[in-house]
């Protein structure tokens, strides 16, 4: 039985194939995974902090013992409420950069990607006259 994986590789141009498939898919990999990578790291630190000032009031409204601890705890309140719209603002200006960020380099690497497929296909095409020279000519001789 004939293995169909069995082929000699020697017979194909990897250069070509890793200038036009593989080395541009590597380079997006790599740019999603940082990407990911950002963008989880950013939503972590929004979370930690988001629950540690959710645990931080909770704590203080325990420590709640009559009227006036209450309306310090309320009058507090106010201000985390603050703090906390400021840090969804600065966390939300970071996503959205990271995403822009991330939008601009993938479209440079299609660019330069379509760039170099448009370059191989002409050397492609003004190399094409060559071989079918060569061909007839090898044919005459045999």
């Amino acid at each position: 039985m004939m293995n169909m994986f069995n082929f000699d590789t020697k017979q194909f141009d990897t250069k070509q194939l890793e200038s036009l498939f593989v080395g541009p898919a590597r380079a997006y990999a790599a740019l999603a995974v940082d990407f990911t990578e950002k963008l989880a790291t950013a939503q972590y630190e929004a979370t930690r902090a988001y629950a540690e000032t959710s645990f931080a009031q909770l704590r203080n409204l325990a420590d709640v013992k009559d009227a006036e601890g209450l309306r310090a705890y309320m009058e507090g309140q106010q201000k985390v409420a603050t703090d906390m719209t400021e840090r969804l603002k600065g966390d939300a200006e970071k996503v959205v950069s990271l995403q822009k960020d991330f939008a601009e380099k993938s479209q440079k690497l299609t660019e330069e990607s379509s760039k170099q497929v448009q370059e191989t296909a002409t050397q492609a095409v003004q190399d094409a006259p060559k071989g079918v020279a060569t061909s007839k000519a090898a044919a005459k001789t045999a």
